[in-house]
């Protein structure tokens, strides 16, 4: 990756210094917990004080988390679609390339990404990883057309396996909200019968 890309990492912030009104920011923490593949707009905002200090990721540009608490983690990536730059926290690095920023977000998640990366993470408390561990992972590069219609199709299959794990809990409640009804009437017209 470090032969078609440069990688420059984020500057500090914490999260008090995170506000409702202000400049786009990407904290480490939510990778892991709000982003997916890509993102148009921030979860959080940055005072605006410290925004000239910081160091932003632009449009089309990955984000990597390079710490976490985990060795598993380290390494997935989100490609900034956002209109406006947004400030990267320093346990992330911005990824620079030509390739299709969407192609690289999955890539990013894939185990063949993740058997390169991980000899290059050092553990302790926090786990984390350098830039030269990350631009040591080789990643297949197909013409800008099939990145495009490979990352299309995985965003297509994506959202089908959200949809399915968002509406799988609905239906198992309403099949249990069924099965209630029906053993409740059961129940009830033994209790008449029994009672005759």
């Amino acid at each position: 990756m470090s032969e078609i890309g440069s990688f420059i990492r984020g500057k500090r912030f914490v999260r008090t210094d995170i506000v409702n009104d202000g400049v786009p920011c990407i904290h480490y923490g939510d990778m892991y917990t709000y982003y997916g593949l890509y993102a148009t707009k921030s979860r959080g905002m940055l005072r605006s004080e410290i925004a000239s200090k910081m160091r932003y990721a632009q449009k089309n540009d990955i984000v990597i988390v390079a710490a976490g608490e985990n060795k598993e983690d380290i390494g997935i990536g989100l490609a900034w679609l956002g209109d406006e730059p947004a400030a990267v926290h320093d346990a992330c690095f911005i990824f620079k390339s030509d390739l299709y920023p969407q192609y690289v977000s999955h890539y990013l998640r894939s185990k063949c990404y993740h058997k390169q990366i991980v000899k290059y993470v050092s553990e302790g408390k926090i786990c984390s990883i350098s830039a030269k561990g990350l631009g040591n992972a080789v990643i297949p590069i197909p013409s800008y057309e099939e990145q495009v219609r490979i990352a299309t199709l995985l965003n297509k299959f994506e959202a089908l396996v959200n949809d399915l794990s968002k509406g799988l809990p609905a239906e198992i409640a309403a099949v249990q909200e069924q099965y209630e009804y029906y053993r409740n009437k059961l129940l009830s017209f033994l209790k008449h019968k029994l009672s005759a």
